[in-house]
């Protein structure tokens, strides 16, 4: 496997921990971050608690607690990445797989464990939180951010300091579908504030990169008229400082931008996938060496910003945080089935009341 991919990427801390101050495209756009030593060490933080959290939702469906889980083990740099450099205006459009996003929006992270174990439908308040409900079905969010972009620069909130902008998630999979080109287009023409966010993490499913695609992913945006870059997926900062770039962009009025983050899910697609059946484990271990979490401790020693001390808190704290989830999912209630006939109107309706008595009925007649 290629230490990258033919043509390179943007990356500000490789592997190894090594940290470039910036890093200037081709293109000749700079990138770089500047974060406060704290900073750097909040941000290994949250690396840490998404990676032990999303842990905790592998185990709790292995266990039977959880109908299905999207574990998001390898892409933590991607989204804690991107997820910081969201301004609290701006609005997130997630697939079903952005634990990690939602985390770096502060928001609670039970929120998608009630919505996989079957409790509600991801009853969080998306105006609230400025991060939509997550979308299974694939690619379908890239037209949802694009409208609301859409909204956004009609309604007149691009430009200035309070410029708002928006960021959709998807997978190397999903570009393969309609909506998602369709989402470009529209985008392009109207010149929405959106930033097409793509996770390449290499397989959409059991289908490799290459069955999808004969060119990279972030070339696709020349054809529809705006910029497209590829960042280290696996590298927070980078991954970072290229959302900032693109969502300032957007704020100021640029359009649309598409950044194809690479990198690599380490598990299943889902916990009904088994990945073993269709990639080697050479694979794997390659992609191991890339650890996002690694790379950053390696930086935080180098620099003598962190200690054995700091690390094992860390640990510990991650720990607890997933003790406290894991009691917090198990003691949800299990929703009664007549409640699904409780919010279809919001004054009600005869004939969902005749449908509503009707399962009562049914429903007891099991007793």
């Amino acid at each position: 496997m290629m230490a990258e991919p033919a043509g390179g990427y943007v990356q500000l801390l490789n592997p190894e921990g090594e940290h470039a101050s910036s890093v200037t495209t081709e293109h000749g756009v700079t990138y770089s971050v500047d974060f406060t030593d704290q900073e750097y060490r909040d941000i290994y933080r949250d690396l840490v608690m998404v990676r032990r959290l999303d842990a905790e939702g592998v185990a709790l469906q292995r266990q039977g607690e959880l109908g299905l889980w999207a574990s998001l083990l390898g892409q933590e740099a991607a989204q804690v990445g991107s997820g910081r450099a969201l301004r609290p205006q701006d609005m997130a459009f997630p697939s079903y797989r952005e634990h990690g996003v939602l985390y770096a929006r502060g928001m609670d992270p039970i929120m998608p464990f009630s919505l996989f174990r079957g409790v509600d439908h991801g009853g969080w308040d998306v105006a609230e939180h400025k991060f939509n409900s997550y979308t299974l079905v694939i690619g379908a969010q890239t037209l949802h951010a694009t409208g609301y972009a859409m909204g956004v620069r009609m309604d007149g909130k691009v430009g200035g300091p309070d410029g708002e902008a928006v960021i959709a998630y998807f997978g190397d999979g999903a570009t393969s579908q309609g909506d998602v080109n369709e989402a470009f287009v529209w985008s392009s023409v109207f010149a929405a504030p959106v930033v097409f966010f793509c996770q390449n993490n290499q397989w959409a499913i059991s289908l490799p990169t290459e069955r999808q695609t004969h060119h990279p992913i972030h070339r696709r945006a020349d054809g529809f008229g705006f910029p497209g870059v590829r960042v280290d997926g696996n590298d927070v900062l980078a991954s970072y400082a290229v959302t900032r770039a693109a969502l300032d962009g957007a704020r100021q009025g640029q359009g649309p931008a598409l950044i194809e983050a690479y990198t690599y899910r380490m598990g299943g697609h889902s916990t009904s996938d088994d990945p073993k059946r269709y990639r080697d484990s050479g694979e794997v271990e390659a992609w191991r060496a890339k650890d996002p979490i690694s790379r950053v401790r390696a930086f935080l020693v180098k620099q003598q910003l962190a200690d054995d001390d700091f690390f094992g808190q860390v640990e510990a704290d991650a720990g607890k945080i997933a003790f406290d989830l894991r009691e917090r999912v198990m003691s949800l209630p299990d929703p009664q089935p007549v409640t699904m006939f409780d919010n279809v109107y919001p004054e009600g309706s005869p004939e969902v009341d005749r449908q509503r008595g009707a399962f009562t009925d049914y429903h007891g007649s099991f007793g």
